[in-house]
């Protein structure tokens, strides 16, 4: 579509340019360093790469009418599994993706990488997919003009184990990594050429208006599916669906 200029005589396919794009996110993102409260920085597109390999190949090699855009993996979740918002059993049993997940270099001991093996739901997850899985039945058919990415590829944690998110470290902390995740998610709007870019919560949309810059692209967002919402736990599946139908991104 108009607004975002594409260049993709190499690599050969979406699939293969969504790769590359990913795999220089991944060394970019390897360089930086962060100060306290950060004391972990988990890094799936290292440890989990042939999960998010399988997902980007199995799943991106076609152009997107909606982009969906999350902040950055859960620790039960992409931090597991290598998928965005990364629930297991809709990775495993709806996406078909299953992988060996190794560990990131230093884990912190109150929150293991245990891959397909964790025992824990992502939440966020589970609602996110659950809502895709009810509305289109199959991954195919969602993916067929749908995709989601994090806007952030790494999960961070504090010493004594807590999660936290970009929006919540300090602003210096965070320049040179939004400036790497901007020019990531301007790539993967080249690639996809998507009509819609949703940010999924607050945070998100405001990096999706920043990266379309003016291109012909319209930017939304959707209530975000954490627990820790709460509005999100009276059922956030129909308060999606209903904001998507409104905005005309789904018909009714």
């Amino acid at each position: 579509m108009p607004g975002f200029r594409v260049t993709l005589s190499m690599p050969h396919s979406l699939s293969d340019a969504l790769v590359c794009a990913a795999l220089t996110l991944r060394a970019a993102v390897e360089r930086l360093r962060f100060n306290p409260p950060v004391t972990h920085v988990y890094n799936p597109l290292n440890y989990a790469w042939p999960a998010h390999e399988a997902y980007l190949r199995r799943f991106g090699n076609s152009r997107k009418r909606v982009v969906f855009l999350g902040m950055n993996p859960g620790p039960f979740g992409m931090a597991q599994t290598g998928v965005p918002f990364g629930e297991i059993s809709a990775v495993r049993d709806w996406m078909g993706i299953e992988a060996d997940i190794s560990k990131p270099r230093r884990e912190h001991p109150k929150r293991p990488i245990e891959g397909f093996a964790c025992p824990r739901s992502e939440v966020s997850g589970k609602r996110l997919w659950g809502l895709f899985a009810e509305r289109f039945g199959s991954a195919e058919k969602f993916f067929a003009e749908h995709f989601v990415v994090n806007f952030c590829p790494v999960a961070f944690l504090d010493k004594t184990g807590r999660n936290l998110t970009p929006d919540k470290l300090p602003g210096m902390a965070t320049g040179a990594l939004f400036a790497l995740c901007d020019a990531h998610l301007r790539r993967v709007a080249e690639i996809l050429q998507p009509h819609w870019l949703i940010g999924i919560g607050d945070f998100a949309e405001k990096r999706a208006r920043l990266a379309a810059n003016g291109a012909e692209v319209k930017v939304a967002k959707i209530l975000h599916p954490s627990p820790a919402s709460p509005a999100a736990n009276r059922n956030w599946a129909g308060k999606a669906t209903e904001q998507l139908c409104a905005l005309g991104v789904w018909g009714t």
